[in-house]
């Protein structure tokens, strides 16, 4: 255990960062596994408006510093590509 004050704090700041930090990363995986769930039932429809709830979650953890915006755009190409072979 640290001695030094600054240092205690900066533990207590960053177990805060980590667990908010996986928690929207975990409601990033729950919106992606929905929109997968939907494109395997053929669900347009519920698929379209799963993947802009899903794209909205992404792009707001890239502007909060929790992904890199590479990631953000490969999960959010991978999840429209999937919505978009419903259509062929």
């Amino acid at each position: 255990m640290a001695n030094i004050k600054s240092q205690i704090k900066r533990i207590g700041t960053n177990e805060k960062a980590r667990q908010r930090n996986a928690s929207a990363k975990s409601r990033i995986r729950t919106a992606a596994k929905k929109v997968r769930l939907a494109v395997e039932k053929k669900d347009l429809e519920n698929a379209q408006l799963l993947l802009k709830q899903a794209v909205s979650l992404i792009d707001k953890s890239v502007s909060d510093g929790i992904q890199h915006r590479n990631t953000a755009n490969r999960q959010k190409a991978e999840l429209a590509r999937l919505v978009n072979s419903i259509k062929d």
